[in-house]
């Protein structure tokens, strides 16, 4: 993409599209908790996971650099928050393996760190 491609809606931004795929996996993912989890972990990762995408949304429309930062920084938070509960859910062992998904995370925390650099 060159300099004057101009992104013009979120849905394009790259980082919106990962944390999207994230947010789908999380769905998946929570399906197979224990059913006592519906109304803690499972609500929690959701609504976390979805923050991401959601908070990425709503900053790209804002038109100064502050309200944009806001909500990307709120994304930032929802990131770690979805990175401890993947933790929390190896450790309960409701997944043996959350290695796909630190991963996407890191990745994702990467470029959202390279977003708000950007308008800065």
């Amino acid at each position: 993409m060159g300099k004057h491609n101009k992104v013009e809606r979120f849905q394009d931004l790259e980082v919106w599209k990962k944390s999207h795929r994230l947010v789908l996996k999380v769905y998946n993912l929570t399906r197979g908790f224990p059913k006592e989890e519906k109304f803690g972990l499972v609500s929690q990762m959701r609504r976390a996971a979805v923050s991401i995408p959601a908070n990425l949304a709503e900053g790209f429309k804002k038109r100064t650099q502050k309200d944009k930062s806001n909500f990307y920084n709120i994304a930032q938070g929802s990131l770690e928050e979805i990175r401890y509960y993947l933790i929390l859910a190896k450790d309960l062992n409701y997944i043996i393996d959350n290695g796909e998904f630190i991963d996407s995370a890191d990745e994702i925390g990467k470029m959202l760190y390279g977003l708000i650099r950007s308008i800065q």
